[in-house]
């Protein structure tokens, strides 16, 4: 099984870019509160891509309903575990909600995004 890095290159570039974008409002107009809990959403959704990163180079060369097993029950799986943790953040240790929801749903579309055009790219390639 050969693993195709370009993915995570992908994702560390797009990680720059939006932290290098929100940079100057975080330091500038937000508090601690919303700093830290900006960072954490955005690590919660790294986290949760490069899972789904896994998933997708673990599976691809294999029978299509172990594809979607772990492809789509993982993002399943994957979804229930970031809600359960955006509840234990916001419940347990009072994160900012905003500051925490606000980026990790950004970051979240655009690494979808990346994923589904990795997806595509892979099995272009594959034909």
């Amino acid at each position: 099984m050969k693993i195709d890095w370009s993915f995570p290159k992908q994702i560390a570039i797009a990680l720059l870019v939006m932290l290098a974008l929100s940079a100057y409002p975080l330091m500038k107009y937000g508090s601690e509160d919303v700093v830290h809990a900006t960072l954490l959403g955005g690590v919660l959704a790294t986290l949760n891509v490069l899972f789904g990163f896994a998933a997708i180079e673990y599976s691809f060369d294999k029978s299509t309903t172990t594809f979607f097993k772990y492809v789509l029950g993982g993002m399943g799986l994957r979804l229930l575990v970031l809600g359960a943790l955006i509840v234990l953040f916001i419940e347990v240790f009072h994160v900012h909600v905003a500051g925490l929801v606000g980026s990790m749903g950004v970051c979240y579309c655009v690494f979808l995004t990346l994923e589904i055009l990795f997806i595509q790219k892979k099995i272009s390639i594959r034909r």
